[in-house]
């Protein structure tokens, strides 16, 4: 019985002290959120879509490709400029995460379901051990 425990307990802290990028959570992306504009809107059922939009980034107008599709000719909105953006030449930008905050819930939630799944493999392993016919349920 012990040893399905302790190794339940190191999964569990070694997921812990390794942080967040082992539960397969990201960090968000490095880039400056800018206010943009469609300039060529294209169709959601062409496969592979990429929108074009114009932006202001350092006091000059910039042109990007961004990975979407279903918007609308000249609708505004906001992206993401990657901070390691090209002087010249076209950039490609990305939507602002939609669900901003939520990177705090998911590291907390991913652990309990981890420290779940460890309890319920050592029961597992527990019941293993004690062999059949012991549990009325289980026979």
């Amino acid at each position: 019985m012990g040893i399905p425990v302790a190794v339940g307990v190191l999964v569990v802290v070694l997921v812990w002290l390794a942080g967040p990028g082992m539960l397969g959570i990201r960090a968000k992306s490095p880039g400056a959120p800018v206010d943009a504009q469609i300039t060529k809107a294209v169709d959601c059922s062409v496969p592979g879509a990429a929108e074009s939009v114009s932006f202001q980034l350092g006091g000059k107008p910039r042109q990007g490709t961004l990975d979407s599709c279903g918007h609308g000719k000249d609708e505004h909105l906001q992206v993401l400029v990657p901070d390691d953006a090209p002087a010249d030449g076209t950039v490609s930008v990305t939507m602002p995460d939609a669900t901003a905050g939520a990177q705090d819930l998911r590291a907390p939630i991913a652990l309990a379901l981890l420290v779940f799944a460890c309890f319920c493999g050592g029961m597992y392993a527990y019941l293993v051990i004690r062999g059949p016919g012991k549990l009325a349920l289980l026979s």
